[in-house]
């Protein structure tokens, strides 16, 4: 009996160890199991981070795309403002270049004046073409080029018709340049030598465009109310007002 007793306490103790070793393997089956499902949770939620993030990104360039269009369209549409004000003062230049042209010419000295005291007369056909040649630069964009063809116009022609024209233009050759100081500088001259010319009162509303740039708001403000008070019935003082009332 003994031999069949220790037998059975052999097989019973082998069951145990089995099931212990079956019980061993479920869990850590089901500890992979939840580890599986952890992970895979975890990654879940990262690749939604992830898409979440691509998404806002993309909102952002897109949005950033949106307001570069609105730039480059605001920025087309002030170049073309300025283009055809530029045209403008262009083609009134013209204009005004025809009519004085009509102008009798002045008359010789009589009744004993003496003509070594009077001043030689310039040539007119060099004169337009210089400054043609200067004023057709400034038109193709050539400011710096335009800028020293108006400023040997007015050293070599200084009592000519067109040396109130030709310092205005300097003074904006200078101002497409980015040259604010200049550009006050040479539209001064038009101002003060040239103060009874009809560029004088464009003249000085270019010189508030400028101290504007500048940061001097109240000199600017001083200069638009002269062109008001000195050249009232002007389109100038048109343009003065308008601006004047927006301050």
């Amino acid at each position: 009996m003994r031999p069949v007793r220790i037998a059975l306490l052999i097989a019973a103790l082998g069951a145990s160890q089995a099931q212990a070793g079956m019980f061993d393997d479920d869990e850590a089956r089901r500890q992979i199991a939840d580890q599986r499902i952890k992970t895979e949770a975890r990654f879940d939620q990262q690749a939604r981070a992830q898409l979440e993030l691509a998404s806002q990104i993309q909102r952002q360039a897109d949005e950033i795309a949106r307001l570069r269009g609105q730039i480059e369209t605001l920025t087309y549409e002030l170049e073309t403002a300025k283009k055809r004000q530029q045209d403008f003062y262009l083609d009134l230049d013209t204009r005004l270049r025809k009519f004085e042209s009509g102008a009798p010419a002045p008359t010789a000295a009589v009744d004993g004046a003496n003509p070594a005291n009077s001043k030689p007369a310039g040539d007119p056909a060099k004169e337009s073409q210089d400054y043609e040649t200067a004023l057709n630069q400034f038109k193709a964009a050539k400011y710096k080029e335009a800028a020293a063809g108006f400023g040997a116009f007015v050293q070599k022609f200084p009592d000519s018709s067109l040396a109130p024209n030709a310092q205005y233009w300097l003074g904006n050759a200078w101002y497409a340049q980015r040259d604010c100081k200049k550009a006050i500088d040479a539209q001064s001259v038009v101002t003060s030598r040239y103060a009874d010319s009809p560029k004088a009162a464009d003249a000085w509303i270019a010189i508030a465009t400028c101290q504007l740039d500048m940061g001097k708001a109240a000199e600017a403000k001083k200069a638009l109310e002269t062109v008001v008070a000195k050249y009232p019935n002007t389109p100038a003082a048109d343009t003065a007002r308008e601006r004047l009332k927006k301050k």
